[in-house]
């Protein structure tokens, strides 16, 4: 190897520094530990949840981030009730959260979830005969999870000291209908008000040199379209934006607490849901790319002079795209309400059920003259219906039974 004269090596230290924040190798380690046969998946509340837990759990304790669970651990217990073979089971799955303090009046949040579908008895596979077969959810989303992991390693280890705090998140849940992040917005280590944004990866392992970056919750803040457009460039990455804050992720539960959110994803595929979604598959140098642009992310936030402003963003259907349906309630379905009908767990403002009167924690259960006994029953009748009909919602609050009227 051919010695760098010593004038020279000293100017190019923090070019190096900057180029090799983030290795593919420890991304791969990381993805290939949590999507390996051995966690059986990690579906929510198994032993293989529990192993993916405490390796995060471990990492975070290496890298001298502050428990910020329950009891002093890295661990925050939440309920989740399952049915398994038609029977309920009541289980306890965990949130992994780790806190970086700078001493800061405001914390920003990065999180994933580090959840999949275990052995196909959770529901959602699309594998054929799936049951008792191991999903390793490479992409969904080790990957995330593999994300938080090195951005907690690299701001923890930067040998600076941010305007901001920062709060490392593995949620658990959130393929049963974002359990973990709701709870964790319910029963938060810092004050919400505290929190200067929430920053979600949710499968970014992906990245393909014809697709684009999908980067959602735009429109919760200007600052996203200030900062991401440079970034981007500087790491040669396309992106698409969508402007709305809820999605099927949980940057959702926070947007729901009027959070400024983004969320990163590079798109879906032919392994999605499947058996077959594993490490072999992963872009590993395209995973750095992004998280290079995240890391930059976060950095120029912590320089901004003012904490990012949130606003109400546009709500497509969760789970949909704008073109899927015609008209939409704007509303955010509770995903872990079992019950019959739909449990409303936010409501967009000035859209047609804020419009209507609609709250969040109202269960319709009739709407257009139709019962909805699940929430397909709910996008069948949306799918039927234009812009500017009128229809009747039937809806329960708490024991009361309400009849609303809503306009598209």
């Amino acid at each position: 190897m051919k010695q760098i004269p010593l004038l020279v090596g000293i100017l190019l230290l923090p070019l190096l520094a900057t180029a090799q924040r983030f290795q593919t190798s420890e991304v791969r380690r990381h993805v290939e530990f949590l999507a390996s046969d051995d966690l059986e998946g990690r579906g929510t509340a198994t032993l293989g949840e529990i192993r993916a837990a405490n390796y995060i759990a471990g990492i975070f304790k290496d890298l001298g981030l502050v428990p910020a669970g329950t009891s002093g651990s890295y661990f925050q217990p939440f309920p989740v009730t399952l049915s398994v073979d038609g029977n309920v089971h009541a289980l306890t799955a965990r949130n992994v959260v780790g806190f970086l303090n700078n001493g800061a009046e405001k914390t920003i949040v990065v999180g994933a979830h580090f959840d999949h579908l275990g052995k196909g008895y959770q529901g959602s596979s699309l594998s054929p005969d799936s049951k008792n077969k191991i999903h390793n959810g490479a992409d969904d989303n080790a990957s995330g999870t593999a994300g938080v992991l090195e951005l907690a390693r690299y701001f923890s280890r930067n040998q600076l000291k941010e305007k901001h705090n920062f709060i490392f998140i593995a949620f658990s849940g959130e393929e049963l209908g974002l359990l973990g992040s709701k709870y964790y917005t319910e029963n938060p280590f810092a004050s919400l008000k505290s929190v200067s944004c929430m920053i979600n990866m949710d499968m970014i392992g992906r990245l393909e040199q014809d697709k684009s970056l999908i980067v959602s919750g735009w429109g919760t803040s200007p600052v996203w379209g200030k900062l991401i457009p440079d970034l981007a460039k500087q790491q040669n990455l396309k992106y698409t934006v969508d402007s709305s804050g809820v999605g099927a992720s949980d940057h959702t539960s926070f947007y729901l607490k009027e959070i400024p959110v983004v969320q990163f994803f590079t798109g879906g595929h032919g392994d999605y849901h499947k058996i077959s979604d594993d490490a072999d598959k992963i872009n590993y140098e395209g995973e750095v790319k992004i998280l290079e642009l995240i890391a930059g992310l976060l950095e120029n936030v912590d320089k901004e002079t003012t904490e990012p402003q949130f606003l109400t963003a546009g709500n497509p259907h969760t789970g949909k795209t704008t073109s899927d349906f015609k008209v939409t309630l704007g509303v955010m379905p509770d995903y872990s309400y079992t019950g019959k009908g739909l449990k409303i767990d936010g409501v967009s403002k000035a859209r047609p059920a804020d419009k209507a009167g609609i709250l969040a924690g109202d269960i319709i259960t009739k709407l257009a003259g139709k019962d909805i006994a699940s929430i397909y029953d709910y996008m069948e009748i949306l799918s039927g219906h234009e812009k500017g009909q009128q229809v009747e919602a039937e809806l329960l609050r708490g024991k009361d039974v309400k009849k609303v009227k809503v306009t598209f």
